[in-house]
């Protein structure tokens, strides 16, 4: 799985996870992967956060463009689907904005020392709470290949802070 952050036409920024680069860059082009909050199917990504690690052959900071509009027969099929898949996103936001304010409210924030302090409670060299934080892809799968039990921590990354 990998996740990027993505930006629509009118700048509203959204975190989307992916089974891996080439699914993303199918469903972008299949007109599947569009703006929660206004539905605009104009999606490119955004420049990630520096604390996540790319390849160093991946550049986030290229705009990938819709390849124009599909042939008409899917493009009348994408608009039926279209607003049964933004009230869905919409539900989903929601479900996860919910959930993420529990975490925010109930576990610790341990920022950057994410990784550090699960092996820690794991191991039980750490008190056993509920954290979260950040760490890399790469770090959290070796933390689950420990037998640590952690999971991304899904949600709109925020843009006011």
């Amino acid at each position: 799985m990998i996740v990027f952050d993505l930006k629509c036409e009118q700048n509203h920024q959204f975190e989307s996870w992916f089974r891996s680069s080439e699914a993303y860059s199918e469903q972008l082009a299949a007109g599947l992967v569009e703006c929660p909050y206004c539905g605009s199917l104009d999606i490119g990504k955004a420049v990630m956060a520096p604390n996540v690690g790319v390849k160093s052959n991946q550049n986030t900071q290229d705009r990938i463009v819709s390849a124009g509009p599909p042939e008409e027969s899917l493009a009348t099929a994408a608009m039926a689907v279209s607003s049964e898949t933004r009230e869905l996103a919409k539900k989903a936001t929601e479900a996860i904005a919910k959930f993420q304010a529990h975490v925010e409210k109930s576990c610790e924030n341990v920022g950057e020392n994410f990784a550090e302090e699960a092996r820690k409670i794991h191991y039980g060299e750490s008190e056993e709470r509920g954290i979260y934080g950040e760490t890399s892809i790469d770090e959290a799968q070796e933390l689950l290949e420990e037998g640590v039990d952690v999971m991304p921590l899904p949600g709109v990354r925020r843009t006011d802070t």
